[in-house]
């Protein structure tokens, strides 16, 4: 039954992947060339696997691990190497947009021609994104992979060894005849414990739908049927004959067998008991997490400001439970091309600035000085004119005194006297005339 169901996958790949073969996987750089080492080939045989059997590779945020199991030889699977992931980028939680620096969760695929053995990280693939769950629910991004160097800006990053043996999986995998790998990306070990502590998360549903594929993967130890419809991941479902999923249209009417369906309950029922219990468990805080598409814009903004070369600050931006947004007070800009000629443009705006700013500061001071120069000769102007009047008012002084000038106190003794005269030569006169006419 788990065999019926690998082979439906494989068939619907080899069709994906028509005109791919060992060709294109010739004259690899050396690294990409590298056997793997004696003690893990030791130990795929003691594990009952081939060299060149069916590989796949799951990946756990949290825990910072990166597995990689292979297929035994009765066709069920089973871990041979497990990585300390050396870097990913973002927080726990899927990508949405391009630039929101999120490693990607999810079910991907890797075929040959998404191996890069000339990678500038010295090697790596890409995993996939967007896939069809992703294209139907809007997100975007790309050039998404694993690979070595040891820095990530939304990938899965390893050192330059552990790629060498990662890339070694896939490469004798797809030399064995297996037309494609699947990724398993999750935030963390989907375990009752683990899914109790995010159950209040923003990302929890579609947490618990990446679950159902990884609940199918322990209970079968086969890696899931993947398809999409409805927007949403469904796992080992067959659709009736004549009828397809849609990853953006409704789910066609689909099968399972009984034993995996008995299988996958029994599962179930051992996992509820245990989350209940875990409800109820003192458990470490829960690691941040991406707070959906809105911090995803908010941080890819970010990145694009950088790419321009703008002075942005160090880390990306996060946002916080109350709608706030947290930056980090150091202020840098990404040193690249883009960066240095940014760098060069706002250096050049701010010495016109500066010179713009120096001119106009100029055109006011000379304004201020003939301002000064203005009122300074209206003042001498002014002074002058009154100069001038007090001048002629002092000239025109003594005239004024002696006409209008008001009476003293000895005027009215002179007028007395004056008419005192005057009565004398009166009487005078009249006695003169009184004697001759004998008056």
């Amino acid at each position: 039954m788990f065999a019926k169901l690998a082979r439906t996958g494989v068939l619907a790949a080899s069709i994906a992947v028509a005109g791919c073969n060992d060709s294109s996987m010739k004259d690899f750089a050396p690294e990409a060339n590298k056997p793997l080492p004696d003690k893990i080939l030791a130990d795929m045989r003691a594990k009952g696997m081939v060299r060149t059997s069916s590989v796949m590779t799951r990946i756990f945020k949290e825990e910072g691990k990166l597995e990689i199991w292979k297929a035994k030889t009765n066709g069920r699977y089973d871990m041979v190497a497990s990585y300390d992931i050396c870097k990913w980028s973002g927080k726990l939680g899927p990508k949405y947009t391009e630039g929101d620096r999120q490693a990607p969760e999810g079910f991907y695929t890797v075929r040959p021609s998404q191996m890069n053995p000339r990678s500038n990280y010295h090697l790596s693939f890409n995993i996939g994104f967007p896939n069809a769950y992703d294209r139907a629910n809007g997100r975007t991004g790309q050039n998404l992979m694993v690979h070595g160097a040891c820095s990530s800006s939304g990938c899965y990053s390893m050192t330059d060894a552990q790629i060498e043996q990662i890339y070694a999986f896939g490469r004798d995998a797809f030399q064995g005849g297996q037309t494609e790998f699947q990724i398993q990306a999750f935030p963390f070990r989907m375990t009752a414990a683990n899914m109790a502590r995010y159950r209040s998360d923003p990302n929890y549903e579609f947490w618990k739908m990446l679950k159902v594929g990884y609940d199918n993967f322990e209970v079968t130890k086969v890696p899931p049927k993947v398809d999409v419809c409805e927007k949403r991941y469904v796992f080992n479902q067959v659709a009736a004959d004549g009828q397809i999923f849609n990853p953006t249209g409704p789910c066609p009417a689909t099968t399972q067998p009984d034993s995996l369906k008995s299988a996958y309950n029994a599962y179930q029922s051992t996992y509820d008991a245990a989350f209940n219990s875990a409800l109820k468990a003192s458990v470490p805080p829960p690691k941040p997490t991406i707070a959906g598409i809105k911090e995803a814009s908010i941080v890819s903004d970010w990145s694009k400001r950088r790419a321009r070369g703008e002075r942005v600050p160090i880390d990306p931006p996060s946002l916080n439970t109350d709608g706030s947004v947290t930056e980090t007070a150091r202020m840098g800009r990404i040193d690249s091309p883009a960066g240095r000629k940014m760098a060069a443009l706002d250096a050049e705006k701010a010495a016109k600035q500066k010179a713009e700013e120096q001119r106009l500061a100029a055109i006011e001071a000379a304004k201020q000085a003939k301002a000064q120069a203005l009122a300074e000769k209206e003042a001498a102007k002014a002074q002058a004119v009154a100069a001038k009047e007090a001048a002629k008012a002092a000239k025109e002084a003594p005239v004024a005194t002696a006409t209008i000038a008001a009476p003293t106190e000895a005027a009215p003794a002179a007028e007395t006297q004056a008419a005192s005269a005057d009565e004398s030569r009166v009487t005078k006169l009249k006695n003169k005339l009184l004697g001759m006419f004998g008056g």
